[in-house]
């Protein structure tokens, strides 16, 4: 037994010279140039591992046949099974008949006819593939033919059929797909949805990934009843330290759409551009310098026509946006240990209004900050900032505000450093250059000036901790005490600074560009105190908070304000923040949130209640009303629930709901959702107005060839629409 095992293994070696074969087998015997193992075969050639329960090599041919039972093992990846093979190692093809093979990394399996391979590429005729159990998959796809590369893990399916069981659904003559996470060009997933609205939609993402620093999705869609349209994101990484992308889309109403009574577009266009890009070490790289400080560059620039150039980006509901404005900004900083230098450039878009020429810019703004610095053994700190803003629009007044501030503080520590005492000097500038005049009011004219600042802050704080047998407590005092000094103003701020200080004025034009916060003789009190269980884990956090006034005319007793975070357990928490106004006798602010997570059960619950004092006496409703609250809940491992429902309790209307189950096994998933939201438009008029939708979303997933995202559906529904201005 022995000796013929150590010559068939002699034997094959020499013929794939430095490719050892091992052969194992009960029994061998020879007749002539074929060799006849039986009782159990094992083969073992480079990364192969071979069983069945016999096989024939001819030395002639160098074909080995396996016969029974074959099971193939292939760097652990995929395993082959069979009950015929044949194998010419030299020239590294293999055949099986039948064929059937598991992917153990995407757990595929596929089995077919016939199977055939070499080298890498493997072909399979008549066969069907899925991811479920093979004993009665839920869910298969039969084809004709197939051919599989095992390196790029690519599979390719002709005339393919897709069965529920065994309920046929959709036939394709072609279906290509990736059993790893390989970047490829190629088809993505659709997106279908019904509309009573907007009619059929269908969105078929096309990928193009031609090299590995760049790739392109191009996203054409139709919405049978209203239009058609294409976006596209194309993605870069241009160097190991920046990246960025490009998204560019455009979206065509049908006038019969454009026209209806129902809605009424401003706009049968919709077009618009996004462009982002971060660096983070833009001056070496750009400029070749060999800079120790840090630099980076920021860019996320924005435009579109109307706010429906976001809306129709996507079918899901929840990527809907409710906000009429789009702000884009360019950062761009070098930092070192002590200094700070840096410029922001923001633009502002409103989409509610048809022109931007009104809207205030801040192009650009730059900045410099000296790092916090210490002098006489820690007791002196100063640092120095200076930011200069040019609040620019195409029409009206612009301005250039540049703002200088210089806090110098002496500190130390008294009674063994139980108490910290510390006074602070407020240097603070304010210069404003005006540019242009004004059309809002004709006989006024801005003039240039400047405000200057100074007043103190005295300040005691103490912080004492206390360990007990189950837990610690450590409490802190503070009190810090604000002393108007001196201040000087000319030009604009000598006009306006009495005028601009009263609350009831804040909308007046001419406070347009008054920013200037009022420092008075005012004191502040806050009690901290913290909770800490024997694992050194947070679970009580209370803050105290009162502001008391020495101003003649002002009321002496600021709002009181109370923060606490109470973690009841491990798995319940609540959190309170509210504001008691004394002269009103009430609360002028009051939010509640609770938190539970456990058993699988995650739910958030929060209301807001707001009387806003400025709004008194105005035409506008002071109180506000809110109710947010969300729901998760996994009862197994197949099923889990989520529920949303966001309410303006003053305006008595929905502004978020929506509720649906997903069920979840190894290979699939199925889900439905429910959703209604509020958003946006600009109507015919180029006034505000808003749509309230109703969605159905189907969420099916093929696993692994579909992957779940809870954003988005294969197949949407819109109930109606509801326009309101």
């Amino acid at each position: 037994m022995l000796k013929t095992f150590l010559l068939l293994t002699l034997l094959l070696s020499s013929v794939y010279a430095t490719s050892k074969v091992e052969v194992y087998a009960s029994q061998m015997d020879t007749n002539g140039s074929v060799v006849f193992a039986d009782n159990g075969v094992t083969v073992i050639y480079q990364d192969y591992f071979l069983t069945a329960k016999r096989a024939i090599y001819n030395r002639d041919t160098s074909d080995l046949e396996l016969f029974d039972d074959i099971k193939v093992n292939y760097q652990g990846n995929y395993k082959l099974l069979g009950e015929y093979a044949r194998l010419n190692l030299a020239k590294k093809q293999k055949e099986f008949k039948p064929f059937y093979m598991l992917d153990t990394s995407s757990e595929v399996w596929m089995s077919g006819k016939s199977g055939y391979a070499q080298d890498y590429d493997i072909d399979v005729e008549s066969g069907i593939v899925s991811g479920c159990n093979p004993i009665d998959p839920l869910w298969k796809m039969a084809f004709s033919s197939s051919d599989y590369d095992a390196k790029t893990k690519w599979l390719n399916l002709y005339n393919a059929r897709f069965y529920f069981y065994d309920i046929p659904i959709f036939y394709t003559p072609y279906f290509g797909y990736s059993l790893d996470t390989t970047r490829r060009t190629g088809l993505l997933m659709p997106s279908l949805g019904l509309s009573s609205t907007e009619g059929f939609y269908y969105e078929q993402p096309i990928y193009i990934a031609e090299q590995n620093w760049w790739d392109l999705e191009l996203k054409p869609q139709i919405r049978t009843n209203r239009g058609n349209g294409i976006y596209s994101k194309f993605r870069f990484v241009d160097s190991p330290v920046s990246k960025g992308s490009i998204n560019i889309g455009y979206f065509k109403e049908y006038d019969s759409y454009l026209n209806s009574s129902l809605i009424s577009l401003k706009n049968s266009e919709h077009y618009g551009i996004n462009l982002m890009y971060e660096n983070s070490d833009v001056l070496n790289q750009w400029f070749g310098t060999d800079l120790s400080g840090q630099s980076g560059l920021y860019v996320d620039t924005s435009h579109m026509n109307d706010v429906e150039y976001i809306n129709l980006s996507s079918n899901s509901a929840q990527s809907q946006v409710t906000s009429n404005q789009v702000l884009s900004r360019i950062n761009a900083f070098y930092n070192t240990d002590d200094n700070y230098i840096a410029t922001y450039f923001k633009y502002y878009q409103d989409l509610e209004q048809e022109t931007n020429a009104n809207v205030l810019q801040q192009l650009p703004t730059l900045h410099y900050h000296y790092y916090l610095d210490t002098f006489l053994k820690d007791h002196l700190l100063y640092s120095l900032d200076v930011q200069s803003k040019n609040i620019y629009r195409q029409i009206d007044t612009s301005v250039v505000q540049t703002d200088v501030n210089l806090p110098i503080t002496l500190q130390t520590d008294l009674f063994d450093e139980y108490l910290n005492v510390a006074y602070k000097a407020n240097l603070y500038m304010q210069h404003s250059a005006f540019r242009g005049s004004t059309s809002v009011l004709p006989n006024y004219e801005y003039q240039d000036g400047y405000f200057l600042r100074n007043y103190h802050t005295l300040s005691v704080s103490t912080q004492l901790t206390k360990a007990f047998d189950d837990f610690i407590h450590v409490m802190g005092f503070s009190a810090r005490y604000n002393r108007f000094d001196q201040s000087a103003q000319t030009g604009y701020y000598d006009e306006v600074a009495d005028f601009c200080s009263l609350e009831e004025n804040q909308n007046d034009p001419r406070c347009e560009f008054y920013n200037i916060n009022a420092v008075d003789d005012e004191a502040y009190l806050d009690f901290t105190q913290y909770f800490f269980d024997s694992s050194a884990n947070e679970f009580l956090y209370h803050r105290l908070s009162q502001k008391l006034s020495y101003e003649t005319g002002k009321d002496k007793l600021g709002e009181l304000e109370n923060e606490l975070d109470y973690k009841l357990s491990k798995h319940l928490s609540f959190y309170n923040n509210m504001f008691y106004n004394y002269q009103q006798h009430r609360f002028t602010k009051v939010f509640n949130s609770i938190t539970y997570n456990n058993y699988g059960l995650k739910l958030d619950l929060s209301h807001l209640f707001k009387y806003d004092i400025a709004k008194v006496n105005t035409s506008e409703d002071p109180f506000t009303k809110y109710l947010t609250s969300s729901l998760e809940y996994d009862y197994n491992s197949h099923y889990s629930f989520s529920a949303i429902y966001n309410y303006d309790i003053e305006l008595k209307q929905i502004k978020t709901a929506s509720a649906g189950f997903m069920y979840k096994k190894r290979c699939w998933d199925f889900g439905v959702k429910y959703s209604e939201n509020v958003r946006p438009i600009l109507n015919a008029n180029g006034d505000a107005s808003s749509i309230k939708d109703r969605y159905v979303f189907i969420s099916v997933v093929l696993k692994p060839f579909m992957k779940p995202d809870p954003n988005n559906a294969l197949i949407e529904y819109k109930l109606e629409e509801q326009v309101s201005n």
